[in-house]
């Protein structure tokens, strides 16, 4: 069998594809799927500078195909996209909590747990369970304000 960049352009394909399964952000697959699409051209006989960029072009189409169409729609409802700091938990209630080997008072967005600080009075010590609201981030300190409604 005689190699040819076919067949190098649709291996690409299918590690891309493969690395895929590790990250699960959808823009290996967008590649892998832009390289088999260019093996199409390596096999219609294009040179390898319009393979090239056949390869920019069809990476540039998908890639945002992928993040901004695609990924939503495979995501859980009610997932707002950021990490944590981005300003995704603005305005979410939540209980305080104590940690266990030093007793600070904190809150735990997306499993990790944050110090406070009450924005009004600059308060850091709160009883356990109490509700507060995110406003923002300050470093690794978590501003907030007391939630003064009932529970429903």
């Amino acid at each position: 069998m005689e190699w040819s960049l076919t067949h190098l352009w649709l291996i690409l394909a299918l590690i891309l594809g493969l690395a895929e399964l590790a990250s699960g952000v959808l823009v290996l697959l967008a590649l892998g799927i832009a390289a088999a699409l260019t093996a199409i051209l390596a096999f219609a006989g294009f040179s390898f500078e319009w393979q090239l960029i056949g390869m920019g072009v069809l990476s540039g189409l998908l890639v945002p195909v992928a993040i901004i169409w695609i990924k939503p729609r495979f995501s859980p409802k009610g997932v707002s996209y950021g990490t944590t700091g981005t300003g995704v938990e603005r305005g979410t209630v939540y209980r305080t909590i104590k940690r266990d080997f030093d007793d600070a008072t904190g809150i735990k967005v997306n499993g990790d747990f944050y110090r406070l600080r009450i924005s009004d009075t600059g308060e850091t010590e709160l009883p356990a369970d109490t509700r507060v609201v995110f406003e923002t981030f300050d470093g690794t300190t978590a501003v907030v304000t007391l939630n003064h409604q009932k529970e429903q």
